[in-house]
């Protein structure tokens, strides 16, 4: 299954969460009045936005496996990074590939991949003008973790469908009570922005307006892509430092040269 998605503005814009956008304003602790002046300011460039651009996702079904720290996507290796240190409260050194079925159990489970972005003018508009620019920039990345968490909802209840009874609010949603995660490329589970290049070649992110850099870095920069994922008991970690023998077999299971791997994870080796 694969879906390529448009929305309005009006319809995700309910879904940004503005404790990240207050946090890119470095308002946390700015007076009350401070930052509902900001907002206004935010909630009446969103009507503009209504009118003029979209939002737009892309996501693709696949069946897929474990192997080791693998996950095996039609043939496809997404190598994954485990912890070296254990999570607080489990004492397991987690993988993403922990919470797909393995494939010495011979039955495929199944994983979402998926891209969100925007239009690329719109983080571009206000080019003369510093606050203004500053804040179309800020809500083009907040509309694009909001097309992300409204295609989750939709692939959770609707196009996935594995919990179609779920009735949460948009708080509770941004509070992670769904059942699944959908861990991003670039965030702390999953550090390494190569990993796109394989998300491309496997989703198409070109056909909603995403390339890609040299790096594996999205433009428009306000683009979130990763995975989507099921298991029950999946939830998100902080990778942590890893060492110079997971690194090498990380760049061996990659294909890459070590020095290439090395410049990908540089913000989590230990020297």
């Amino acid at each position: 299954m694969r879906k390529v998605l448009s929305y309005k503005v009006r319809d995700v814009a309910p879904y940004i969460n503005w404790a990240y956008f207050f946090h890119a304003w470095q308002m946390n602790g700015k007076p009350q009045a401070e930052r509902e002046l900001l907002k206004k300011d935010a909630e009446v460039m969103l009507r503009q936005f209504d009118e003029s651009f979209s939002t737009h996702a892309v996501f693709r079904l696949f069946d897929a496996n474990s192997d080791g720290d693998n996950i095996m996507v039609e043939g496809v290796r997404m190598p994954m990074l485990r912890q070296q240190r254990p999570s607080k409260g489990s004492g397991w050194c987690l993988c993403l590939a922990d919470f797909v079925r393995p494939v010495s159990m011979g039955t495929a489970d199944r994983i979402g991949l998926f891209a969100t972005t925007v239009d690329a003018l719109m983080e571009c508009s206000h080019e003369d003008d510093p606050y203004l620019k500053m804040l179309a920039q800020t809500l083009a990345d907040r509309l694009a973790e909001a097309t992300a968490e409204r295609l989750h909802q939709q692939v959770r209840t609707s196009f996935w469908g594995y919990a179609p009874d779920e009735d949460l609010t948009i708080p509770q949603m941004q509070a992670e009570e769904f059942q699944g995660i959908r861990p991003a490329v670039g965030y702390p589970s999953l550090p390494d922005t190569s990993v796109n290049f394989i998300i491309d070649k496997l989703i198409d992110m070109g056909e909603i307006g995403i390339r890609l850099t040299e790096n594996g870095a999205m433009r428009p920069h306000a683009s979130v892509s990763g995975l989507m994922i099921a298991h029950p008991k999946a939830h998100y970690f902080d990778l942590g430092k890893i060492g110079d023998d997971q690194l090498a077999d990380y760049a061996n299971r990659r294909g890459m040269p070590l020095v290439m791997a090395r410049k990908f994870l540089a913000s989590n080796l230990d020297n």
